[in-house]
């Protein structure tokens, strides 16, 4: 699909309107520290921004620059991350911060082709970051950008695929201030999907979130947030904690030890000490 000069004109002051009138206040939004916008990032991936709100203000508190995240052990960073779940973003954080001091002397490229190669950056995230830090018009796609296209351009298809996307992305995008352009995309999504049936089910991309209650990610986190606490446990003592078959909690035990969440010393476990 190509958009006329108007239609494009018509739909930037359509979301325009209405970020004035309904855009959403985050912390992150009033800073273009490039550290404050990638924590933000980071945690916004598969995460409620209300469930952000106060851990981006608790981690900032906790790890104010890049040298004093990258510095910090594992275990105090995941202990801080705690309540976001997906602690392997807790990880990748960890090792974004290691890997920009070490290789960029403390300063975040401002490159997505750049970025990619960062531990939990995707191209999604990348331009992201790019648009968010650096006010660079890069042309990138998340849930709620989606929702916003399929429901204004696709709205009487099914199985939308995201190169159909793209193209409106990059034609729509204010060259000026893709920051807040941006954002506006994103909170106009967020409307969409409180009015409506959420109009990304329409993506071919589309998928439901598997359920968290006894699942395997939930006994990953929990096997994480005692060895927080006691900072070694044994696997007797692990699996009379988490009241979990023995079989299960040793197959997740070993799958964390080989992704390198966690290590094993002699009978304990421990989270490794980056």
């Amino acid at each position: 699909m190509q958009l006329k000069k108007t239609q494009t004109i018509n739909f930037q002051k359509f979301i325009w309107d209405f970020y004035r009138t309904q855009g959403r206040p985050f912390a992150w939004r009033n800073s273009d520290n490039p550290y404050h916008i990638v924590v933000s990032e980071i945690m916004l991936q598969q995460t409620q921004t209300y469930r952000v709100e106060p851990k981006f203000e608790q981690f900032l508190g906790a790890f104010t620059t890049w040298h004093s995240l990258a510095s910090a052990p594992l275990r105090d960073v995941l202990a801080v991350w705690q309540g976001l779940g997906y602690n392997r973003r807790g990880i990748a954080l960890h090792n974004i911060a290691k890997k920009v001091v070490n290789e960029f002397n403390g300063q975040l490229p401002d490159d997505p082709e750049v970025l990619v190669n960062f531990p939990g950056i995707g191209k999604a995230t990348a331009g992201s970051i790019c648009a968010f830090a650096f006010n660079k018009p890069t042309v990138f796609i998340e849930t709620n950008i989606r929702a916003v296209l399929i429901y204004c351009f696709f709205n009487d298809q099914e199985n939308v695929h995201d190169n159909d996307l793209m193209p409106l992305i990059a034609t729509t995008v204010d060259q000026d201030n893709p920051r807040e352009w941006y954002y506006a995309l994103m909170d106009y999504g967020v409307f969409l999907k409180k009015q409506f049936k959420n109009p990304s089910r329409k993506s071919k991309h589309h998928t439901k979130q598997s359920k968290f209650e006894g699942s395997d990610r939930q006994i990953r986190g929990n096997i994480l947030k005692l060895l927080i606490k006691y900072e070694a446990l044994e696997k007797k003592a692990l699996i009379q904690q988490l009241a979990k078959e023995p079989q299960r909690v040793e197959k997740i035990l070993g799958d964390l030890v080989k992704e390198s969440f966690i290590v094993q010393v002699s009978e304990h476990y421990h989270i490794l000490n980056n």
